[in-house]
């Protein structure tokens, strides 16, 4: 039998052996995507670090949808956000202190952490040299290949006492937007055949100035400070999205900090997750081209009714941005996001698309309804606009998702934190049940 014949037919068997009624899930009361029947997610930890709210529980049962919100260490973020936009400050290394420590910075400690960050920043000689050596085609891979070697250049790697664990965790931060720009310039190098540059980051300048001067040296003070916003908005959000949980999970077992983290970033990698920022900027590209009046509401209400019909675009049915596994009526990341975007849209005269992008947002929620014909509430999230705003600072769809993992990572370390310190640790194991009646086993001269 040939190898290649021998692959087909294993490949063939996957299609009996994993296929599972879905009438049993119900039978046997299986929280599918540890998500309950009425949409919210099955209770599984206690934290002190993110909240996401989009619904609450009715004394009868069930759930009632309400506008979202989303907490930080107890702090509403758009208390966060609009205190950074009225006084036109930078904000990330604040939420991260806030993350890791529990509570805000006065004056000094703010400035103290951001010096901390800054000393951080620079990648070891030996890891540069890898990241050019061993150029790779995709930042998110790369990140996770320079995450797991600094394994290799940590003194303590193992060391999981709260003292240890807040350095590795200060480390990662300062050392992931050095990465992905060094990461990038090295992809742009070796595809595009591009001058290679690899610019030292500076002690004057904060984390998203830093990485938009090693990314691509000038940028204007409105986009370094709509990116800033765009990674406080992603810092954290909550202990149950995938990758954090994946953190949460691999922490449990005892696992050193770049082994939870690296899987941290192949979770966020899928574009079930971490990638449907770059979908809707497609999505959006294909409309621009494809709508011809874009104020014409019928126009764009119709063609929405065609891509849910799969008829037109990808033919999937989907509209990317809208909806969210918790948000319901609004997320409130997408709405502080859109008010520096606006002011971003006007220093690159692109306001016209960005009202073109507005409209877009209220039509596909009206032709979800209409199509669906459900009273569910939904609402576009924070990559209906992020991915329109990376391109309009100038950053390149490669590293979008990457951008993601730069923020979250003050979210990921902060709750290994907490789930190494916990008083009674527990490995988390959830259950499978197996569906299979027990076979018989026969030799292999019988079969």
């Amino acid at each position: 039998m040939k190898k290649e014949y021998l692959i087909y037919k294993l490949s063939e068997s996957v299609k009996t052996t994993s296929k599972i009624d879905n009438d049993l899930f119900v039978q046997f009361n299986v929280k599918r995507g540890l998500r309950n029947e009425d949409g919210s997610g099955v209770l599984v930890g206690l934290t002190q670090i993110g909240n996401v709210v989009g619904y609450e529980r009715l004394p009868e049962g069930g759930v009632k949808a309400i506008p979202g919100k989303l907490f930080y260490r107890g702090y509403d973020i758009e208390d966060i956000v609009h205190d950074l936009i009225r006084e036109k400050r930078f904000g990330f290394e604040e939420v991260a202190f806030l993350m890791l420590s529990g509570k805000l910075p006065d004056k000094e400690e703010l400035e103290n952490f951001r010096e901390l960050v800054n000393d951080n920043m620079p990648l070891e000689q030996k890891t540069k040299m890898n990241i050019i050596d061993l150029e790779g085609h995709n930042i998110m891979n790369s990140l996770a290949r320079c995450v797991l070697e600094m394994y290799n250049f940590d003194p303590n790697p193992d060391d999981t006492s709260p003292e240890n664990l807040m350095r590795q965790s200060i480390q990662l931060i300062s050392r992931f937007p050095t990465i992905i720009a060094y990461a990038y310039n090295i992809l742009r190098h070796s595809t595009q055949g591009r001058s290679l540059h690899i610019r030292h980051p500076h002690d004057n300048l904060n984390l998203a100035e830093n990485f938009l001067h090693m990314l691509k040296k000038d940028f204007t003070p409105l986009e370094a400070r709509t990116l800033d916003l765009l990674l406080v908005l992603q810092a954290e959000h909550g202990g149950g999205n995938n990758s954090t949980f994946t953190v949460r999970v691999t922490s449990s077992t005892g696992t050193d900090t770049y082994s939870a983290i690296a899987a941290g970033i192949g979770s966020l990698k899928g574009p079930l997750h971490g990638g449907a920022n770059i979908q809707v900027v497609d999505m959006f590209n294909h409309l621009k081209e494809n709508i011809i009046d874009w104020k014409n509401i019928e126009e764009i209400d119709s063609y929405f009714i065609r891509m849910l019909n799969k008829e037109v675009y990808n033919k999937t049915g989907l509209i990317y941005g809208i909806g969210h596994a918790v948000y319901t009526i609004s997320d409130p990341r997408a709405l502080l996001l859109k008010e520096l975007a606006r002011d971003l849209a006007k220093e690159k005269n692109r306001e016209e698309e960005f009202d073109f992008l507005e409209l877009l947002e209220e039509r596909a929620i009206n032709a979800f309804y209409t199509f669906k014909g459900s009273k569910k509430s939904v609402s576009s999230n924070i990559d209906f606009y992020s991915g329109f705003v990376y391109e309009m600072i100038g950053l390149p769809q490669e590293i979008y998702t990457p951008l993601f993992a730069m923020a979250r990572i003050v979210g990921w370390t902060a709750h290994r934190i907490e789930e190494l310190n916990f008083k009674s640790k527990r490995i988390i194991r959830p259950a499978y049940r197996n569906i299979l009646d027990q076979q018989e086993y026969l030799p292999v001269r019988k079969r």
